[in-house]
């Protein structure tokens, strides 16, 4: 059986580290990864080949390409998005839309869908106010979908982009064959959190943050209030979860876009944690009023019962289980603790 030809853009990233780790694992895969920045070591003797620099400038060499599969995970970030949205706009959707279009002229030629797998993010909802965020509940896929952050637009135009390429691009006339379609499927991801990475200064990332000072025996001071609260996930199951749904045949899905959640804590409550675990951490907390804004207008969690029916999904970690087996372990390895 023929290798299949995989592409990982934002392979460097923390999702894309552990992708390509377990699409390796995997066996069956030539992997192509694509970054700005060169390889980390921990998966450069993993990828058939690198391409290094700016995605929507090297799009064009892909055509050549015969990819059965792209996972599209390159992105400028919600707090850097907001800080420079023109850049952020390029990257995000320009790049994606580029990749979508390649996607799709070979799906079309080649008579064969290309699976374009995309990580969406629980920033594509827009809360109005602290109310309807508590009174929410779990929110599902189709409810709140006004964005407030340019990071959470080009999320969600994004989903709206792949499901055209996906559904509607070529259309025809009604009684001629109609074209061969992209398969693009999205999750929409709560805060990932890698114990294997350290923390990029995401908007989710004060709880993974705050424990790494913590085991560093460093003051910590919480850019979030005590009480916020989002869904948060860990690595080994973002990956799971991508790979659970690219394995799905195309009939079982009803949607392109799912949710997926793990647990959902608050900020104190991860400050709980890192003071049990360990006793001299200093956290305090002073909320920044624009980081905090953009997480205000997260939900508090998010129903993911279409996936769970769907296509099985669930999390192999629950709070309990990502501290004391996951991160905890992890983190004291890693600093001596």
């Amino acid at each position: 059986m023929s290798e299949k030809q995989v592409l990982v853009t934002g392979a460097c990233g923390e999702i894309g580290q552990a992708l390509v780790q377990e699409l390796s694992k995997r066996g069956g895969y030539r992997i192509v990864t694509a970054d700005m920045m060169p390889l980390p070591d921990s998966i450069k003797n993993l990828a058939g080949e690198h391409v290094q620099g700016d995605l929507v400038y090297k799009i064009k060499t892909f055509y050549d390409y015969d990819f059965d599969i792209i996972f599209h995970l390159a992105a400028s970030l919600s707090s850097k998005a907001e800080v420079a949205t023109e850049e952020a706009h390029r990257i995000n959707v320009e790049g994606t839309m580029q990749l979508l279009m390649l996607a799709a002229y070979r799906s079309e030629k080649y008579k064969k869908a290309v699976k374009f797998l995309f990580p969406s993010s629980i920033a594509a909802y827009g809360m109005p106010g602290l109310d309807a965020k508590k009174n929410a509940g779990p929110v599902k896929e189709e409810d709140w979908d006004n964005p407030h952050t340019m990071y959470g637009c080009n999320k969600l135009y994004c989903e709206k982009l792949g499901m055209y390429y996906s559904r509607f691009y070529g259309q025809k006339h009604l009684d001629e064959k109609p074209p061969v379609m992209l398969d693009f499927r999205a999750l929409r991801f709560p805060g990932l959190i890698s114990a294997f990475t350290l923390p990029s200064s995401g908007t989710s990332d004060y709880g993974p943050e705050m424990l790494h000072a913590a085991a560093q025996g460093k003051p910590y001071s919480c850019f979030v209030r005590a009480d916020t609260k989002i869904s948060f996930m860990a690595m080994p199951d973002a990956i799971k979860s991508l790979l659970m749904i690219m394995d799905v045949p195309r009939e079982k899905l009803t949607a392109n876009v799912y949710n997926v959640a793990a647990f959902a804590i608050t900020a104190d409550e991860f400050r709980q944690r890192a003071v049990k675990a360990f006793p001299n951490a200093k956290i305090t907390f002073k909320p920044n009023p624009r980081r905090q804004g953009i997480v205000d207008s997260w939900p508090e969690d998010v129903n993911d019962s279409r996936a769970r029916t769907e296509w099985d999904w669930k999390p192999d970690y629950d709070t309990d289980r990502f501290f004391d087996d996951y991160f905890l372990p992890e983190i004291r390895k890693r600093y001596g603790k």
